[in-house]
């Protein structure tokens, strides 16, 4: 089983950054995908960006030319760069991770999840 613990949320201006960090631990898939994805009060969770073992990445097309995600294997830590900071971008965010290589958005795919970091943008 993996565990996700995430990091590096807080309240910043419109414009800002952040990077946000998961530290995984535990076992890990041989072939995997691990994301980040967030949920805004009284929406839905959504997808935002994916890695997969082979570091090919995905990004919402909310999100793109905006966040950056990396993973350091090393370290077994995900992060995500999060720049020029809309208030739109305001929720918790969490990471998670599942066995395979077909990194789509889908929540319910994802089967080990992080507690979560709230990132907040005010305008």
């Amino acid at each position: 089983q993996v565990q996700l613990v995430e990091s590096g949320g807080g309240s910043v201006q419109a414009g800002g950054s952040l990077r946000l960090s998961c530290a995984a631990s535990g076992y890990m898939y041989s072939s995997y995908c691990m994301g980040w994805f967030r949920q805004a009060p009284g929406k839905e969770r959504e997808g935002v960006a994916t890695i997969a073992t082979d570091g090919t990445t995905r990004y919402a097309d909310s999100v793109k030319g905006r966040f950056t995600i990396s993973q350091d294997n090393a370290k077994n830590t995900l992060y995500l760069q999060i720049d020029s900071l809309k208030p739109e971008d305001t929720g918790m965010y969490y990471c998670a991770a599942r066995s395979g290589t077909n990194c789509r958005f889908f929540a319910a795919l994802y089967g080990e999840w992080g507690q979560g970091t709230q990132v907040t943008v005010s305008s």
